[in-house]
């Protein structure tokens, strides 16, 4: 039995599309300052690989990894949590 904060809300595929697209904007923002792969991991303090897997979307990159990607390639991470459905306000 999945534990119910496990559950996962939304279809695997839309979740792997989300990463995915994040991968495509990482590798993108790296290439446009012509940084290599080794030169990125380097300014945030980690391997080639790993900048690697982030950039193949093998698997969800921590937070803190991504706060590092982001200052090394000198953009803002963005994280934002909308509502997907409009819910009606009660008045009293």
């Amino acid at each position: 039995m999945t534990a119910p904060w496990r559950r996962r809300p939304e279809p695997i595929e839309e979740e792997d599309r989300l990463w995915a697209a994040l991968a495509a904007r990482v590798a993108e923002q790296r290439r446009e300052r012509g940084l290599s792969q080794r030169e990125l991991a380097d300014l945030c303090g980690t391997t080639q690989s790993a900048i690697a897997r982030v950039e193949r979307g093998v698997r969800p990159p921590r937070l803190d990894t991504l706060l590092r990607i982001a200052g090394a390639l000198d953009c803002e991470l963005a994280v934002e949590l909308r509502p997907r459905t409009v819910t009606e306000r009660r008045t009293s």
